[in-house]
C-alpha cells in the first residue's frame, strides 16, 4: 500500500466530490450515519447531471448531500461538525487536516494563509477547530495504572521585557501560566491542564477529577505539594532533583519533562506566542501528537475525523 502524503493526497483528490468521498470514508466507512437522528437507512441524493446541483445563489456545488429516511431530513459529511456551513472548500480542509496531523511541531496560522491562499482569520479560525477537535468528543474515562505528574511554566522572562521596570515586581514563575500534565505510562495518554497555581490542594483536585487514585501508583518529583496527596494511591514514589537523582529503577519524571520539551519547542519555534486565553486548545493539540506519536500520518488523521463531531462558531473562539 503507498504511503500518503501531501503529494499523493493532492494527486488523489481534485475535486470537492472527491474531497467529500474521501471524509466520508474516514468517517462512516461503508455505513454513512444520518447526523440528525444518527440512523442508518440513509440514501445519496444523486444531482440531475451526476456531478453538481445548484445553490441558491445559482452557483455550482460538487456537495455530496444525503437524506435520512427516518427522520426526512438532509445532510453531508459536514453537518454538526466542526466545519459545519465551512465557506472555504472541503479539499483544502482535507490538505490541512492531513499537514497539521502530520507536522510535528505544530503549524502555524501564517503558514496556512501562505499556503493554501485564505486569509489570516480564516487560518487562524480553521486550525482552532482542528485543535477543538482534538480535545475528544465527550467525557474522558477515568485514568488508572502508573501516572506521572509533573508542572512546568509557559512564558516568557519578564526581565526580557521591554518594560522591564514594572516586571520587575513579580517573579518569575508567577508571572507564567502554569501547565499541569498527567501521563499514563502504559497508555502513553497524557493530560495536560491550565491550573493557576501549584498549591497541594490544586493538585489534588486536578488529579481527582482524572485519575482513580485508589488504583493507581502515583510518580513524581520530590516536591512538597505530592506528599500528602501521595497517601491516598496505591504508592506514591519520587526522585530528588535537588540531588541529582532523576531515574531510580522505573520511577522517573522524564516522560513529563519530554513532553514539556517538545511543547516548549513548538510554542517558541512555531507560534512564538500563545495567550493563556487559548493555550488550553494548543495543550490539546500536543496531547493528541503525544498519544498517536507512534502511528502512521493517515491513521492520525482518521483518528481525528472520528471526533470532529461538535460546531465550534468564532465568536466562542475569540471568548477564550
Amino acid at each position: 500500500m503507498t504511503k500518503t502524503t501531501i503529494a499523493s493526497l493532492s494527486r488523489e483528490i481534485t475535486t470537492e466530490a472527491e474531497a467529500y468521498s474521501y471524509l466520508e470514508h474516514l468517517r462512516w466507512g461503508d455505513s454513512p450515519i444520518c447526523a440528525h437522528c444518527h440512523g442508518s437507512d440513509v440514501f445519496l441524493i444523486t444531482p440531475k447531471n451526476g456531478v453538481s446541483r445548484a445553490t441558491r445563489t445559482g452557483a455550482q456545488s460538487e456537495r455530496r448531500v444525503w437524506k435520512c429516511r427516518e427522520c426526512g431530513q438532509q445532510f453531508s459529511v459536514l453537518t454538526g461538525t466542526i466545519m459545519h456551513r465551512t465557506k472555504i472548500s472541503v479539499r483544502t480542509w482535507v490538505l490541512v487536516f492531513f499537514e497539521f496531523v502530520a507536522s510535528k511541531n505544530g503549524m502555524a496560522a501564517r503558514e496556512v494563509e501562505r499556503k493554501y491562499g485564505v486569509c489570516p482569520r480564516t487560518a487562524w479560525f480553521m486550525l482552532q477547530r482542528i485543535r477543538e477537535a482534538m480535545t475528544g468528543d465527550g467525557p474522558l474515562s477515568t485514568m488508572r495504572g502508573t501516572i506521572v505528574a509533573d508542572e512546568t511554566w509557559v512564558g516568557g522572562d519578564p526581565g526580557n521585557r521591554h518594560n522591564r521596570k514594572f516586571y520587575s515586581n513579580f517573579s518569575t514563575k508567577t508571572d507564567k501560566t502554569t501547565v499541569f500534565s498527567l501521563i499514563n505510562a502504559g497508555t502513553g495518554e497524557v493530560r495536560s491542564r491550565v491550573v493557576p497555581n501549584v498549591t497541594g490542594h490544586m493538585m489534588r483536585k486536578a488529579i481527582a477529577e482524572q485519575v482513580d487514585v485508589a488504583g493507581s501508583v502515583l510518580h513524581t518529583d520530590a516536591a512538597m505539594h505530592y506528599r500528602q496527596l501521595g497517601q491516598e494511591f496505591l504508592r506514591h514514589e519520587w526522585v530528588d532533583h535537588s540531588a541529582r537523582e532523576y531515574v531510580r529503577g522505573d520511577v522517573s519524571t522524564n516522560r513529563a519533562e519530554g513532553y514539556f520539551a517538545q511543547l516548549k519547542r513548538s510554542l517558541d519555534g512555531t507560534h512564538h506566542h500563545v495567550s493563556k486565553t487559548h493555550l488550553s486548545r494548543y495543550l490539546a493539540e500536543f496531547d493528541f501528537r503525544y498519544l498517536t506519536c507512534k502511528v502512521s500520518d493517515a491513521a492520525r488523521m482518521a483518528h481525528l475525523l472520528g471526533q470532529v463531531e461538535g460546531r465550534l462558531t468564532y465568536k466562542r473562539v475569540k471568548r477564550g
